[in-house]
């Protein structure tokens, strides 16, 4: 139906086509990954810490975990105190989350209260990512609790301000990633500190996690991808019955089912990373990408175990750590049952009545 030669000619790309800038960033990461991460993670896992080097090579290759919000909303003032920073050797975190309020963040306790020029702050956070590193941290409050989440507003903080890291979390995964309790007892912040309007930290915050998710989704299928390359060549040295593992037709079919699924996960991600870079409606595919891809990288890592057999739940192989460390991808950014919801909602809009 369709000549050979009108496919040749056509301009359109799969989700796989990169151009020549994000070829050469996705090949730069995974240098840095297998360089200077591979050689350290077996002791950052046991001893649930970033090594320094590392944070010092993030910083190089431009990871950063705020500064989208900076960019996006913050005055010229905050950009120019606290860019710099953020770009060069200081980490930022996001505080939302509290032990009150996880699924249904809006409900957070955190208050500020006016005073003059001055905002004083008060209240515990929970979860919060990287924050035994960070100096800066966008801390969400309620600045008016009468107009429920109308009232939450983002305020910059740094750490010298009074900002008490707590209880550091010991987990089962991403365990060189801190995760700790931050407390904020009385804290002046100034009112030039806060990040874009007041009351409107409610729709800053969505739209964070929305984007979030697609990094989380990546992250999930990176996993499931690492797990699935550890495990495989392992299916064709491994000998039982006189053949090796991976010949048999119950295995193929498994091995066979799982490379479906990660390229589908694969998809979904890419998916909703193009549509999110080109300014069209993504939070759905978003929900998708990342509901999709922990639930692949959960069954990935489970399988790739019990391809493995013994040496597969030993701590000498990686593929143990895979296991542990997807687990988090159906908690956090929003919960499995979260990014159903958001579909849902989403779907009751096109469909509904």
């Amino acid at each position: 139906f369709f000549s050979q030669a009108a496919v040749a000619r056509s301009n359109i790309a799969s989700l796989h086509t990169l151009t020549e800038d994000e070829q050469l960033l996705k090949e730069t990461v995974a240098r840095f990954a297998q360089d200077q991460i591979q050689p350290k993670v077996a002791e950052m896992d046991e001893t649930e810490t970033l090594d320094s080097g590392v944070l010092k090579g993030l910083f190089e290759q431009g990871n950063t975990l705020v500064n989208t919000l900076f960019r996006k909303y913050a005055s010229e003032d905050i950009k120019q105190r606290y860019l710099p920073r953020l770009a060069t050797d200081t980490v930022g975190c996001f505080c939302l989350s509290e032990a009150g309020s996880g699924s249904d963040a809006f409900a957070l306790q955190t208050r500020a209260v006016k005073d003059g020029d001055n905002y004083i702050l008060n209240g515990s956070k929970m979860w919060i990512t990287n924050s035994g590193e960070a100096e800066i941290f966008l801390v969400f409050a309620n600045v008016n609790p009468e107009k429920g989440y109308k009232g939450i507003t983002c305020f910059v903080v740094d750490k010298s301000m009074g900002v008490k890291v707590a209880k550091k979390e010991s987990k089962l995964g991403i365990r060189a990633s801190s995760t700790c309790t931050l407390n904020f007892d009385d804290i002046v912040v100034p009112a030039s500190n806060i990040l874009g309007e007041v009351g409107k930290g409610y729709k800053y915050a969505i739209e964070i996690l929305n984007e979030g998710r697609i990094g989380i989704a990546a992250q999930m299928l990176g996993l499931a991808q690492g797990a699935f390359d550890a495990t495989l060549p392992y299916l064709f040295q491994r000998k039982q019955f006189g053949t090796y593992i991976g010949h048999f037709q119950g295995m193929q079919q498994q091995y066979a089912q799982v490379a479906v699924d990660i390229e589908a996960a694969r998809l979904l991600t890419y998916n909703a990373a193009r549509l999110k870079e080109q300014g069209k409606p993504f939070v759905k595919e978003a929900a998708m990408a990342k509901l999709y891809a922990s639930q692949v990288a959960e069954r990935t890592a489970s399988r790739c175990i019990e391809w493995a057999g013994g040496i597969g739940f030993t701590r000498e192989y990686p593929i143990e750590k895979f296991y542990r460390d997807c687990k988090i991808g159906a908690i956090y950014e929003g919960t499995s049952n979260i990014q159903l919801q958001t579909i849902a909602k989403i779907l009751e809009k096109q469909y509904g009545a």
